[in-house]
């Protein structure tokens, strides 16, 4: 199953993700928990990526002036090759299940990153710490996505990629995209400030921008919960083909 993930089978990554937990000590239950991921796959056998070389519509970047609050700029090593042929267009989801795991409370965090419209990051895993709100959480999910994105534009720019502009990343989380867009925003909860300075000290360094997604149309969603098949199709075929 892992294997099936690695080579395109986005949509069964949270199942996968959540299984591998009991791998070393399975209990009763987990081998149906199989058996159905694989009638699922018998039944949805033919999706597959396309590294789509589109580009996707986005609104502008937003024009924040973060001078007052951060002094801080993209770091762009030395050593990074000419760029050559057209710019790279870079975007990422992002999303967070508050409390989903049952038996440990902790929430998972799910990240789906495109450059221009082919998928290139996909991650699915549990939150290393257990958040009390869904801010928490989904602040946590924000700083694992901005960390995934700055890999990213660093590989590209490492093969000679040029970049267009920041990443837009999206999010459903009106919270979280106020104090990731709004310079003047103060944080009011000490136990997420690590993840909310880490955010806003990148958009203010222009690695991205944060904006608001509805959940419906958040990519990111199916890789923080196990959902209906129904809509865990809606979901991925918007990937998938």
């Amino acid at each position: 199953l892992r294997w099936m993930v690695e080579i395109g089978r986005l949509d069964i990554l949270t199942e996968v993700s959540m299984l591998a937990a009991y791998s070393a000590a399975p209990r009763q239950g987990h081998l149906a928990a199989v058996l159905h991921l694989y009638a699922y796959l018998k039944k949805h056998k033919r999706s597959k990526l396309v590294f789509d070389f589109t580009e996707v519509d986005h609104d502008p970047h937003p024009v924040c002036e973060w001078k007052d609050f951060y002094q801080s700029k993209e770091l762009i090593p030395s050593d990074v090759p000419p760029p050559r042929g057209k710019r790279v267009q870079t975007t990422c989801f992002v999303d967070s299940d508050h409390a989903g795991d049952l038996v440990s409370r902790r929430s998972r965090t799910g990240v789906l990153i495109f450059c221009n419209r082919a998928p290139i990051v996909f991650h699915s895993k549990k939150q290393g710490s257990i958040e009390g709100s869904s801010f928490g959480s989904e602040f946590s999910a924000m700083k694992t996505g901005v960390e995934l994105v700055e890999g990213l534009r660093y590989k590209l720019r490492m093969m000679g990629c040029p970049l267009d502009g920041p990443t837009h990343i999206k999010a459903d989380n009106m919270s979280v995209i106020h104090n990731c867009s709004n310079p003047a925003s103060t944080l009011k909860k000490k136990s997420v400030s690590i993840a909310y300075h880490y955010a806003r000290e990148r958009c203010a360094a222009s690695v991205c921008s944060v904006s608001y997604v509805n959940t419906k149309h958040n990519l990111a969603d199916m890789f923080t919960k196990s959902q209906p098949g129904a809509v865990r199709r809606r979901l991925a075929e918007q990937v998938l083909y």
